[in-house]
């Protein structure tokens, strides 16, 4: 028997007459490890909000979804609170204790569980987990990537049967990311738990996965392993951009062989069936304006008096109308140095300059007219009213002055847009302002490969129209497409910056999966499409045919 099934399962929204969801059936046995992947807001955590009782959506059901064979509707409280748990996709959101061993106590506690057994396990599982070293630590002093892991270890500690994550990476570091999926990989692995996550970083994920469920507008697409839904996908499926590289490597290049899944498979797909003679592309030499659009020199900020340093010494210079990314580990201080670029945040020494006239110059409100705006890393503090139309109005009437189309999301409420939906509109919002120079802090953060695409595209239109950009990201492959110079942020200050080619090839985890794919094969590739023209250029081995 199936320990979860979903039959016929269709859902919509108060006052909306498109459906969520349609028609849904699927079994999912002990010990699974299921992906759900596709574009933003074809339905994934509305799906997964309506397995977890307690958090489905208001909204018009139909159809069934069975936990061991009973209606979850008919479950008893303990067996849907504590056997299907649940992590969401911002920690903050899932934290609600002062301290890290409150936070891992409070559910047993509800639970009614005697001292020393809760005791025993929340032991066992700081240990399991390695979260010893911050056991009695205040949950604020915290990491993203730590609050995420405390989540999962707070939800592990009550033995769920079923486990399921909500994009549970999509504000993690690319290191903390990796290690989150391995964490999640051991769990399925050594204890058979069965596994649900949504997911848009798939490059660790799918080799993992025992079957995908690739959804399309609220209905399913695909739903079997992971090689069977790749090979399934054709060349013009917008989702094919979403797959890892070694996929989407594989499909740009007409090769009768298996498709791979992972780095490895894909570095072996490549030297099994591809010449490398000609070793790299020729690049133009890096340039730039002359004038300057954001300097930082010898920036020092913290939070407190009695607070260490977040900014040490900080030195940073964008010039004029470059795409300028900062990547670096969570909390190591990229978003409060956009604070403090923004004027938003006061450094305690140094000096910042924003088109060559200090910011601490700049009176009533003139820093903003005209000259920089921010978009920041929750979107939804950008909106205010009801509708994004009147949200919109509020700067100003023209609404159709966008270099995109948001005219099908005008008259909805922000709240009830999917996360790429809502990142539009507040950028649309942000650009009413007019801004020379634009900072936005993780603009991508719970998007599909699809709209990354979008976005980069409006960036790029936004360049080409002289607009400076600044963007703090921990999207690894979106930098490598789009930016002109990569910096890496580290203990309060920028400690490397280059073109993205030179920046990905001489790192050996702040890199894309295309790079480390190609590395000693091919030199300074680190875009899936640069890799599918070299592999072309040099031809297939073997006198095969490359068409």
């Amino acid at each position: 028997m199936a320990l979860l099934e979903i039959k016929n399962l269709s859902f919509s929204y108060p006052d909306s007459e498109k459906k969520a969801l349609e028609n849904i059936s699927l079994k999912i046995y002990s010990g699974e490890f299921i992906v759900i992947c596709g574009k933003t807001g074809c339905g994934k955590t509305t799906l997964l909000q309506l397995i977890k009782r307690e958090l489905s959506p208001a909204g018009k059901k139909s159809g069934n979804i069975y936990y061991k064979g009973t209606d979850t509707e008919n479950l008893d409280a303990r067996s849907a609170c504590f056997e299907i748990g649940f992590v969401m996709q911002n920690p903050e959101n899932q934290i609600i204790n002062d301290k890290v061993w409150h936070e891992l106590s409070f559910g047993l506690e509800n639970m009614g569980l005697p001292s020393p057994v809760i005791k025993r396990r929340i032991c066992e599982m700081s240990s399991y987990f390695g979260i010893e070293d911050w056991f009695f630590r205040d949950v604020d002093e915290l990491s993203g990537g730590q609050k995420q892991l405390l989540n999962l270890a707070s939800v592990m500690v009550t033995q769920p049967k079923i486990l399921i994550l909500d994009e549970p990476t999509s504000q993690l570091d690319p290191i903390a990311a990796s290690d989150f999926f391995a964490t999640l990989q051991k769990l399925n692995r050594e204890l058979s738990l069965t596994i649900i996550m949504s997911e848009h970083r798939l490059e660790d994920v799918f080799p993992a996965a025992d079957k995908v469920l690739l959804m399309k507008e609220g209905g399913m697409q695909k739903f079997d392993s992971p090689e069977i839904v790749c090979k399934a996908l054709s060349k013009s499926d917008p989702m094919l951009h979403s797959m890892p590289a070694a996929v989407r490597i594989y499909n740009g290049l007409n090769v009768d062989a298996p498709c791979p899944i992972s780095v490895k498979e894909g570095r072996r797909f490549i030297e099994e069936n591809f010449a490398n003679r000609i070793k790299s592309f020729t690049e133009k030499p890096y340039t730039h304006k002359s004038k300057a659009a954001l300097e930082m020199k010898d920036i020092y900020f913290r939070y407190g008096k009695d607070l260490p340093d977040i900014l040490c010494g900080t030195n940073l210079t964008v010039y004029e109308n470059e795409i300028y990314c900062i990547l670096g580990g969570n909390a190591s201080g990229k978003t409060t140095a956009l604070g403090v670029c923004a004027g938003i945040l006061k450094a305690y020494s140094g000096r910042i300059t924003v088109f060559g006239k200090k910011i601490a110059d700049y009176r009533n409100g003139d820093l903003y007219k005209n000259n920089l705006a921010l978009l920041p890393q929750d979107v939804q503090t950008v909106f205010s009213e009801k509708t994004v139309r009147a949200d919109l109005a509020e700067i100003d009437s023209d609404l159709m002055s966008f270099p995109f189309d948001i005219t099908g999301l005008l008259d909805k409420h922000p709240y009830d847009l999917s996360g790429g939906e809502q990142q539009l509109c507040a950028l649309a919002k942000v650009l009413m302002q007019k801004p020379r120079l634009l900072l936005l802090d993780e603009p991508t953060k719970g998007m599909d490969a699809f709209m990354k695409r979008r976005i980069a595209k409006i960036l790029d239109k936004l360049k080409s129209e002289g607009m400076t950009i600044v963007i703090v990201t921990h999207d690894l492959e979106f930098a490598a497409g789009c930016a002109d110079r990569c910096a890496l942020f580290f203990g309060g200050e920028i400690v490397s910056c280059d073109v993205p080619s030179a920046f990905f090839s001489d790192n050996s985890f702040y890199t894309t999966s295309v790079n480390r794919m190609t590395r000693g094969i091919y030199d300074n590739i680190i875009t899936a499409e640069a890799a599918i023209e070299l592999c072309r250029q040099n031809g297939v081995k073997n006198d095969k045919e490359d068409s």
